[in-house]
């Protein structure tokens, strides 16, 4: 049986967290919030927009304030944004609140699933896939530490993914 009452998805863009968020809750009748999601809602603006006029340092702010409030909900699966686990605050709230699944995919694959998307500012630059190899490298330790589970979305579709993960929290009893 399992006894998650939270679980929280972090990794890196590209890595399928909003597209097996929503169908993980679906399939366990959780709700499914996205903290970049729900930060567009509340502002009215995109993400992108955000980092233009407040930075990196503006939007983190935006994230820590939502995944402290989402985390205090029950039965949801939270997806939040690439880089939430660069806050020690949000490492704190998503370990002490819940199972956190941490989707691993290479740079490559990253690169792959996000080349066409306009709304990625981190990848506004010359070298995106590079861009995507510093980010993996700086951001892996984190994802790693603060993950309950470690599962691939390595050239796997999505029902796959999901039906791994609701195997690994019911057998390891998570």
């Amino acid at each position: 049986m399992m006894r998650a009452q939270n679980i929280f998805i972090v990794g890196p863009m590209g890595a399928g967290k909003s597209t097996v968020g929503r169908q993980l809750a679906e399939a366990l009748s959780y709700s499914f919030k996205d903290s970049d999601q729900e930060i567009q809602r509340r502002t009215g603006v995109d993400i992108q927009t955000i980092f233009e006029f407040e930075g990196e340092s503006g939007f983190r702010h935006r994230e820590r304030q939502i995944i402290e409030e989402l985390v205090n909900e029950e039965r949801i699966v939270l997806a939040t944004g690439g880089g939430a686990v660069l806050s020690p605050e949000n490492r704190q709230n998503l370990s002490a609140r819940g199972v956190v699944i941490y989707l691993h995919c290479s740079p490559e694959q990253q690169f792959s699933r996000t080349s066409r998307d306009r709304n990625r500012p981190l990848l506004e630059t010359e070298d995106p896939l590079e861009k995507l190899r510093q980010v993996m490298e700086e951001r892996e330790p984190l994802y790693r530490q603060v993950a309950d589970l470690v599962v691939s979305t390595e050239k796997r579709g999505t029902s796959a993914v999901i039906k791994e993960i609701i195997r690994r929290l019911t057998a390891e009893d998570i």
